[in-house]
Formats: C-alpha cells, structure tokens, sequence
C-alpha cells in the first residue's frame, strides 16, 4: 500500500462544522481515474480532489475533482479548498497574492488574501451565461417553486460550468422557512439539464451578510447543498446581468458582498464574493483544517 498526505477541511467556514466539507489528497503519483474515483466514492464527501504538478506555464498546481458518482470539471469550494492546502503543504507560492489553477476548466486565478486563520481565498469562476429568463407560472418551475412568494428579478436559467435555476424570494423569512418539493426540482433538473434550482432572498436588516441562498440540487442525486461557490458565482453573475447586486461598491468600480447558506441543513457557512471592474465573478472565503493525516491507497 502507498502512504499518501490526505486532508478533510471546511470551506466558507471560519470554524470546524460550519462550512461544507472537502478532502484533498496529495502525493497523487499512480492513481488513475479509477483509483481517483473510488476514493472518491469512499469519502462520501461533496467532492474529493486530487493535487498534481502542473503541466501548463505559469500555472501553481494542477487539480482533478470527483463526486461519489463521476469527474467534476469545475465546482467552487473544492477549488477553494485545494489552493489552501497547497499553500500549507508548501507545493506553491502566491505571487503577488495570487495562484493559477490548471483543471479540466482551464486555468483558473485564486486571489489569496491575508495568512492563517483568517486568511480567506477566493477563485475567479468560469464566465456564466443566461440560457434563459421565465416566467413565475412557467410550468416547469411551478411545483418548485409551489406556494412560495418570489421577488423582483424572474426566475432564470444560468449556465457557469453547471446549470442552475436561479429564483428570487420575497423575504429571507420565506426562503429559510421553505420545504422543498424534492419531485419537483429533480423533475426539473432532469428536464432542463440543470443542477436544480438555487433560491435566493435579501437579508433582513441587520445582518451581517446581504444574501441568504439555498442551493437544491435535484440530480444526479437529490440534497441541499451546504455551500456551492459555482452556484453562488451563477447568482453573482445573474445579479450583475441586472444591476442587481448586493453589498458594498468597490474603489476599483467593482462590488462585494456576504451569503450565507446551508443553516437549514445544520452548517452555517458564510461565503463572500466579489464581481470586479471587468465583471469577472470570484467566490472564496475561509478555510477550516478538520483531519490531517494519511490514506493508505494503491
């Protein structure tokens, strides 16, 4: 058996629990796709990924991603996760407070801020588009989203790597309250190949965040998710589309803000994303380290 370095961290997370869950396996000579994989399966986490040297120019480090069931391309929060262990693991630098991502995405910036506990990373996401805009009564969208108040912005279909339905909710009271019709959003899911559907709401006052957001993801399995930077970074992207967005301006003409996700299924994770001058989309946070240790794999 090969003793190989592997990690589980909480990312968008300042504490143990908090934040949704990664593990990062290093010292990745000899692992195939199959290996990779059923480790994969074996975590039973989110996503598991997979640290490489990198083989394109500039680039710090090369990933590979996996869910229990098949290869991921992109998602967020894996992303985020790998650049602080490789950071802590000493396998790359920041040069001037940023890293390059080489993965099955292409090469994707990390923007590294601060050091320690409390330093946060955030990764600039793949550009998403509008596939669609709907209606409220779209019959596709109307189990879904079935006796729930929705807000200003219609409800849209966005692709940033993966699909997302994205729909405004009246309050945050609304949308903490409400109990999803699991049917429903897989049905829709299946039907628009798409994640599912990720509803959003603006903050009551006096909160420390600007956006609560629940992200149900109806195939290929069915659950809420904890916190997904790539569907956060969709919703920036629809918010930004319709001069929308949340939070505070920035000096440089960009925007930032705070969301907080997952509290309905036991986390409390806090996300914080920023839409820069160009409009490019970056979503990061903090990172939590929970095991370090060794996998005994072939």
């Amino acid at each position: 058996m090969t003793l190989r370095r592997y990690l589980q961290l909480d990312v968008f997370a300042d504490r143990p629990g908090a934040g949704n869950p990664l593990a990062v396996v290093l010292d990745t000579d000899g692992l195939d796709d199959v290996q990779m994989q059923a480790i994969a399966r074996w975590t039973r986490l989110p996503e598991t990924t997979f640290v490489f040297a990198p083989t394109q120019p500039g680039a710090s480090y090369r990933i590979r991603m996996f869910s229990p069931r098949r290869e991921v391309p992109f998602a967020g929060h894996p992303s985020v996760g790998t650049a602080h262990v490789v950071l802590e693991a000493g396998l790359a630098e920041a040069s001037q407070g940023r890293l390059l991502q080489e993965g099955v995405a292409g090469l994707l910036p990390l923007a590294v801020d601060g050091a320690g506990a409390s330093r946060t990373i955030a990764v600039r996401t793949p550009k998403a588009q509008v596939v669609e805009i709907a209606a409220g009564h779209d019959p596709r969208l109307q189990s879904a989203l079935s006796g729930l108040a929705l807000g200003a912005l219609p409800p849209a279909l966005m692709d940033g790597g993966r699909r997302w339905w994205l729909a405004e909710l009246a309050s945050e009271s609304a949308l903490r309250g409400a109990n999803p019709d699991w049917d429903a959003i897989a049905a829709l899911a299946e039907s628009t190949a798409s994640m599912g559907l990720c509803a959003f709401a603006r903050a009551d006052g006096g909160r420390d965040y600007d956006l609560v957001v629940r992200a149900f993801v109806g195939a290929p399995a069915r659950f809420e998710d904890a916190a997904s930077g790539a569907a956060n970074a969709t919703l920036a992207a629809w918010l930004n589309h319709n001069h929308a967005l949340p939070g505070r301006r920035q000096d440089d003409g960009g925007h930032r803000y705070s969301v907080s996700q997952g509290r309905e299924v036991g986390f409390d994770a806090r996300l914080e994303l920023r839409v820069d001058g160009d409009g490019e989309v970056w979503s990061g946070g903090q990172v939590c380290n929970v095991v370090r240790g060794t996998i005994d794999w072939a």
